[in-house]
């Protein structure tokens, strides 16, 4: 195991705050303007129950990311916490289905960009946004921090405003709410494991985990914090929303915030909810650049990925090769692929990720009551993996077998 010297050390700069606003950065972003509708087509009137289950699973993966990330704060998140709790395969699979994942993420994200600034060349714009945050992220980790405070503050204004509309439209109708499992129970866990790629964000504070500062005590509080903060947002989001569009309306909608408030009377304000979209789907871009580029470092220091990758930039102290190669191949999926197919790819690829560091967490304490979460959030993440769509647990299951045979390969060339 290459372990990383003075030379290519990240510097510690990350408080709480900054940790908890990049989470946010990512999560907001991704949940409500990306995953809301294809959930709501899944589930129907479970909805709120697919929220609730995601939520739950995400809860369980978050607290033993925060466990593992006290005792390994070093930049790849699970893909270190899988390779010290058990072994180098499962610390390799984890990062490999981690970047992935989350590439194709990237890609949905500034697809959405896209779409809401100029719909019919989302795909230019959506190379652009790749390009432009990449350079953002290149200049350094706190430039990025401060961009994603903006960009979270922004969004949030923007969400409370469709909350009050919504809500205090004579369009409301809390009979639409009535929860059930119209699409059966298959549909219910169908839609929590699409929600669960909006919860992902918080693993960005993880795989960052060697830029904050006090890691010991600042990522345990940081990770469940901004979870609560989006689990929040997203019940206040989901419940304004459906009481004015209803789960069938909600779930054949292209832009279901946009077309909430211009169903509630305030065709106004859909400009407002377009510029607020696109700023969320840059925020939560910036963050998983940041992640993906992160533990695509790590790999290139233990030599699962080009070792030239895990150089550190002697002025900005960023991975700079890992960034600029992890843009370009974001560039190119945003180019080439479409938004929804990106989500159940890579929600596939997150639950695996996240199955590895449950099982990690499991090793710590030999205790029930310790293993009991643990234990919660594998059995989720497992269940909600193959509840996806047959055409993402299909892709998803088959590009980790490429990673299996390219450990492999590899294990069997250094012997």
């Amino acid at each position: 195991m290459t372990q990383p010297g003075p030379a290519s050390e990240l510097r510690r700069t990350l408080g709480v705050g900054d940790a908890v606003v990049l989470g946010l950065g990512s999560m907001i972003g991704a949940g409500v303007f990306a995953a809301l509708a294809p959930a709501a087509h899944a589930g129907g009137s479970g909805l709120l129950i697919g929220l609730a289950l995601a939520a739950l699973v995400a809860y369980g993966n978050a607290m033993s990311s925060a466990r593992l990330a006290a005792l390994y704060p070093a930049s790849g998140g699970t893909y270190v916490y899988g390779r010290e709790r058990l072994g180098p395969f499962w610390g390799y699979l984890a990062g490999w289905s981690f970047v992935v994942g989350k590439t194709a993420s990237c890609a949905a994200m500034a697809l959405t960009v896209g779409a809401y600034v100029w719909p019919g060349r989302e795909h230019v714009v959506a190379v652009a946004a790749v390009v432009a945050l990449t350079a953002v992220n290149y200049g350094g980790i706190q430039k990025s921090a401060w961009l994603t405070r903006v960009i979270v503050a922004v969004v949030l204004a923007v969400l409370a405003s469709v909350v009050v509309v919504c809500l205090g439209s004579g369009v409301s109708d809390p009979g639409r709410l009535e929860v059930g499992v119209s699409e059966g129970f298959g549909g219910v866990l169908q839609a929590a494991g699409l929600l669960f790629f909006a919860f992902a964000g918080y693993a960005r504070i993880a795989t960052l985990g060697e830029e904050v500062r006090d890691p010991e005590r600042t990522i345990p509080r940081a990770i469940p914090l901004a979870l609560s903060i989006t689990l929040v947002v997203y019940a206040c989001v989901a419940v304004a929303v459906l009481s004015v569009l209803g789960a069938d309306e909600l779930g054949r909608a292209s832009a279901p915030l946009a077309d909430a408030v211009r169903a509630a009377g305030a065709s106004g304000l859909v400009p407002v909810v377009r510029v607020g979209a696109a700023v969320a789907a840059l925020g939560s871009l910036l963050a998983l650049i940041l992640g993906v580029s992160r533990t695509t470092l790590a790999m290139a220091r233990d030599r699962h990925l080009p070792h030239a990758l895990s150089v550190v930039h002697p002025r900005f102290q960023v991975p700079h090769r890992a960034e600029l190669a992890v843009g370009a191949a974001v560039a190119i999926l945003a180019a080439t692929v479409d938004v929804r197919g990106a989500i159940g790819f890579s929600s596939f690829g997150v639950l695996a990720y996240y199955a590895v560091a449950n099982a990690s967490a499991w090793t710590l304490d030999p205790a029930p009551a310790k293993r009991a979460l643990p234990a919660l959030g594998l059995l989720g993440c497992l269940i909600l993996a193959f509840a996806l769509p047959a055409t993402s647990v299909a892709a998803g299951a088959g590009v980790l077998a490429v990673g299996v045979v390219a450990y492999g390969i590899r294990r069997r060339a250094a012997i």
